[in-house]
């Protein structure tokens, strides 16, 4: 997989295999969604050469987190998004995302149990907007720590919230402590939506999702 365990969504998970097996990439699609269940499918195949890897050759990943802002639960889109129901102020939570642009120490956004070997992660751009009555969150990132989204999620949700001033998530950041940080935002609406690779490999580009935005 291209960026680490995680509890959420996929809309563009990127996997790969090798087979002995001779089909053509639209056989392989049928055949392999064939036995998958309902909640799993795959967009498209191709070959790819020995020195791919899903997870280490992708040079960038990109997240959407979605949020319900509104006082009653969606029934269509239970466990697809996280309902909150006070009010939000996007426009502070863009403004607080900015601080952690650029590569930094982000152990204070990092999950207790991540075994990755540094802290360091290099952040491309974040953008917090309102669609009606989903607030989203867009990340895009070289690579993520183990609940860094979620995390930095936690922390923009008290902010938009009106509890912490727009400067607290780089004081989060600056502290390098976990303990300084909101609580990790659930799981629900977390989207793995885009990975880059190399222009060499000539992937598929799938559209950006979720499909209900």
């Amino acid at each position: 997989m291209p960026g680490v365990p995680m509890r959420g969504h996929a809309t563009a998970q990127l996997v790969h295999f090798e087979s002995g097996a001779k089909r053509s990439e639209v056989s392989w699609v049928k055949g392999v969604n064939t036995n998958l269940p309902n909640d799993v499918v795959v967009r498209w195949a191709k070959p790819v050469t020995d020195d791919f890897h899903a997870r280490f050759t992708a040079t960038a990943r990109t997240y959407r987190y979605v949020i319900a802002n509104q006082a009653v639960r969606t029934a269509v889109l239970s466990k697809k998004v996280t309902l909150i129901a006070e009010s939000l102020d996007a426009q502070k939570m863009h403004q607080a995302g900015q601080s952690l642009l650029g590569e930094n120490n982000f152990s204070a956004y990092r999950g207790a149990s991540c075994q990755s070997n540094s802290p360091f992660r290099n952040i491309e751009y974040l953008k917090v907007e309102r669609k009606g009555q989903f607030i989203v969150m867009e990340v895009c990132a070289n690579a993520f720590l183990l609940h860094m989204v979620r995390n930095i999620m936690g922390v923009l949700i008290e902010i938009g919230l009106g509890n912490k001033p727009v400067e607290w998530s780089g004081e989060v950041l600056d502290s390098k402590d976990r303990a300084q940080g909101a609580k990790t935002a659930p799981p629900d609406g977390l989207y793995l939506i885009d990975a880059r690779y190399p222009e060499q490999y000539e992937l598929n580009l799938s559209p950006l999702g979720p499909i209900f935005l």
